[in-house]
């Protein structure tokens, strides 16, 4: 139940994003600071999570900027950034 990989534009960077799922609930899923959204189904730990998630909503699992698949940055965003990103 792994979702396709998308991107979307935050400001000039590249998201990487996946949606699994569709309930009738929005779940985001945040990650820490290392994420990578093909691989984190099949980690113990997030892949029976989210696909639990997904088995009753919508869940959104996402690449913060400079990790995983999206676009890498040469500096730490502001925390308005990081909102706009999700």
């Amino acid at each position: 139940m792994t979702g396709k990989t998308r991107y979307a534009r935050s400001g000039d960077v590249q998201i990487a994003y996946q949606v699994a799922g569709d309930g009738p609930l929005d779940v985001v899923f945040v990650p820490g600071f290392v994420s990578h959204v093909e691989f984190g189904w099949e980690l113990p730990g997030w892949g029976p999570a989210w696909r639990r998630l997904a088995s009753f909503a919508r869940l959104i699992v996402f690449d913060k900027r400079g990790t995983g698949l999206s676009d890498r940055t040469t500096r730490l965003p502001a925390l308005e950034e990081r909102m706009d990103d999700v």
